[in-house]
């Protein structure tokens, strides 16, 4: 999890500085022929060409938009590195304990005001870094892989482990529907629960643990304030949207930018306006607007989107054909199957209503949890035709 970007960028420098000595060249070749190690850098290669067309758009911008795909380019090595490392689990580890750290000071800021932090966010408390959006994403994550760890130590017989554990994803629960859930939250935790009980719960059993879910997340919203503010206020904003009011409002933004993005996809529907294109085409669309649609974006708040304004369909089929394989990469059962399967749904699910591949915090954790989990599948998969073979 992300603290830092600037520290980050380090860890990444270093990183690559101890991988370059171990890389080999027919090793590497093998991972970009996979499809999901080849279409990521794919992406990057149509984005660099990209930046050919991107007509009258700043060369800043241009770079911008290609910098924003450059993490992709990661995910391939930290295949071809996991593919031969045993660690894939100190990732996990690391992951989890550094979001136990933030969910731990998040209840302190809530819970104990008199403490000398000065965390806060610009609408309201509970979130020491980043964004609300990011931390509810991690916080999800971590409620989903805790219900796997569990869920396998359950069956390993080692009750008082996922007796923990599970209380542990009850408190990032808690934490989400108490003090701060974003919207894209709202969507994706409910359709990850489902496909956690679709993965791990026996078909006999499954309309059982639906019902059972169903009571019970019926049951927090109407406990939780928080969601139901959330709610009732996303119904209001969607019923009284008006392009041209003047005080805007986040689901008649996203909607703006949504009507907006079409007519840029329309206009250049096969390759796009080109990489980094974005913001130049919301400031000609702004040009003579009131309210909400004079809003110059540099975000349509819809990965899709911000492909297809970009890169046209062809970028489009990449970024779908990428997320494909990715899931089918992690179609099989156990633990880290199940934990690229979880990122990567994650990822596709808040990606309607964000862009967040080329965000940093969410684009990077999407590079990382699936680099390291394709890794550490595929390692399993050598593993197992060694076994087999005479």
């Amino acid at each position: 999890m992300p603290w830092s970007t600037t520290a980050t960028w380090i860890f990444i420098g270093l990183w690559l500085f101890a991988l370059i000595p171990i890389l080999d060249g027919p090793g590497l070749r093998r991972v970009l022929a996979m499809p999901a190690g080849g279409l990521p850098v794919l992406l990057w290669l149509l984005a660099l060409i990209g930046m050919l067309w991107a007509t009258g758009v700043p060369m800043a911008e241009r770079w911008g938009g290609l910098s924003s795909v450059f993490k992709f380019l990661a995910i391939p090595l930290l295949m071809f590195q996991f593919q031969r490392s045993s660690r894939a689990s100190w990732v996990m580890i690391g992951f989890l304990a550094s979001c136990g750290v933030l969910l731990i000071l998040s209840w302190a800021i809530v819970l104990v005001p008199s403490l000398p932090m000065h965390w806060t966010r610009r609408d309201g408390f509970g979130v020491p870094v980043r964004d609300y959006i990011a931390q509810t994403g991690e916080f999800a994550a971590c409620i989903f892989l805790l219900a796997g760890i569990a869920l396998q130590a359950y069956r390993q017989q080692r009750r008082s482990l996922a007796l923990v554990l599970s209380l542990a994803a009850l408190l990032f629960l808690a934490n989400l529907f108490v003090i701060s859930t974003s919207r894209t939250g709202l969507v994706v935790i409910p359709l990850l629960l489902l496909l956690f009980l679709w993965r791990h719960v026996d078909r006999r059993r499954l309309l059982g643990a639906l019902i059972a879910t169903a009571v019970l997340g019926i049951a927090a919203c109407l406990l939780s304030s928080n969601v139901r503010t959330s709610v009732t206020s996303l119904f209001d904003e969607v019923r009284g949207f008006n392009p041209n009011a003047t005080i805007p409002t986040r689901a008649g933004e996203r909607l703006e930018f949504w009507r907006k993005s079409i007519d840029f996809v329309v206009a250049a529907p096969i390759l796009g306006h080109g990489t980094g294109s974005i913001p130049d085409q919301f400031r000609r669309a702004a040009v003579g607007q009131t309210g909400m649609a004079s809003a110059a974006s540099t975000n349509p708040h819809n990965q899709i989107f911000g492909v297809a304004i970009q890169l046209g369909l062809i970028g489009t089929a990449v970024v779908l054909a990428m997320w494909l394989a990715h899931l089918m990469l992690f179609r099989g059962g156990g633990l880290v199957a199940w934990a690229g399967l979880m990122v990567v749904a994650e990822n596709v699910l808040s990606s309607l209503f964000n862009s967040h591949l080329f965000d940093f915090t969410q684009g990077w954790g999407y590079v990382l949890g699936v680099g390291v989990a394709a890794g550490a599948v595929l390692r399993q998969l050598s593993h197992s035709r060694a076994e087999k073979a005479p």
